[in-house]
């Protein structure tokens, strides 16, 4: 799967409701040939900002999740690879460039929402100028991005 093809897959992916944080890991994941949808899962909660809290966007912490799995360690028996910290600080300053005009990394940042507001989240998800148009592009965005820097670092 190339950095395109990731794109259009999170994207995908997204729009069928997956949060960021889901959408970029299951690509991420699909790249390198290890999925596992109990991981997927696990980083439900971390769409909306971390738990709708608006906090770190998910599509940030999805990628580190790939970039994590493949360097830390499962079990204490294993060992941590020191590329981990490398890799994760290029991420997120490539992701810091792709949100810098939105003021931040945060999901306040981008999408600005109160995921607590039920009527905000309708307005959301249903008027094609509500801010879910950059949350969409962030995702495609963060997926390429994740593609190449994987393929640049000799990752995937």
């Amino acid at each position: 799967m190339n950095p395109e093809q990731m794109r259009e897959k999170a994207l995908d992916l997204f729009l069928k409701r997956f949060h960021c944080s889901q959408a970029v890991l299951a690509v991420g994941q699909e790249k390198l040939g290890i999925v596992n949808e109990e991981v997927i899962k696990a980083l439900g909660a971390f769409g909306g900002g971390i738990a709708g809290t608006c906090r770190v966007c998910g599509a940030l912490t999805g990628g580190i999740a790939v970039i994590s799995s493949l360097f830390s360690r499962g079990n204490l028996e294993s060992k941590e690879d020191p590329r981990m910290w490398s890799v994760s600080h290029k991420f997120i300053g490539e992701f810091e460039k792709l949100t810098q005009e939105h003021g931040g990394t945060d999901c306040r940042d981008i999408a600005r929402m109160n995921w607590q507001d039920k009527e905000m989240v309708q307005q959301f998800y249903s008027s094609p100028e509500s801010r879910r148009k950059i949350c969409i592009q962030l995702v495609g965005d963060t997926a390429f991005m994740l593609g190449k820097l994987l393929e640049t670092e000799g990752l995937a």
